[in-house]
């Protein structure tokens, strides 16, 4: 087997966290998103601008308590997660933590790499001392639903749509992390 394991992201993965993005937004919302969003977010100078948003996450995050992680296989980078306090307003951002984002490359799914993300996310967090993880999801992303689901999240019952030339609708999902008994079966 691979050597495979998480470690915070350094400058230098950020182009391969970028291309890992747009790799796993091509596959995953290509049903979720309209067309010319995902080709806008995916496209040539998008890629641009997410390794540029991902060297600074890395080398220069908002808070301390805000981190970027990778997950590789044999030094190779095949997903990573962001996470930090809660921004909404109806949460306590002291207590409560979101996951920005979780995502691994479509070709290394299935083997453990976002299980692994998402254990040393939670980690990490309740280290910072938070109690409670939100993400948000596009309600019809039934994998990752599905994957946060077996992992002890549910929906809390707040939802969003954004515009985004047609309404696209996400939930919030939640979970207490509070001790290793409570938090995510990842």
């Amino acid at each position: 087997m691979a050597d495979v394991g998480v470690r915070p992201a350094r400058r230098a993965d950020a182009a391969a966290v970028a291309a890992v993005q747009v790799r796993a937004w091509r596959h995953g919302y290509r049903d979720l998103l309209p067309a010319d969003v995902l080709s806008e977010v995916t496209g040539d100078a998008a890629v641009e601008r997410w390794r540029d948003k991902w060297a600074e996450a890395a080398t220069a995050p908002p808070t301390p308590r805000h981190r970027l992680l990778v997950a590789v296989a044999s030094d190779l980078v095949v997903g990573f997660a962001a996470h930090g306090p809660a921004e909404d307003a109806d949460l306590d951002s002291s207590g409560t933590a979101e996951l920005i984002t979780l995502l691994v490359d479509p070709p290394h799914t299935r083997a453990g790499h976002g299980s692994r993300l998402l254990a040393a996310t939670v980690d990490l967090l309740r280290e910072d001392g938070f109690a409670t993880l939100v993400s948000w999801t596009f309600e019809g992303d039934e994998a990752t639903r599905s994957f946060l689901g077996s992992a002890g999240w549910a929906p809390d019952g707040t939802a969003r749509t954004l515009d985004m030339g047609e309404p696209v609708r996400q939930i919030r999902l939640h979970t207490d992390i509070s001790t290793p008994e409570a938090g995510p079966a990842a």
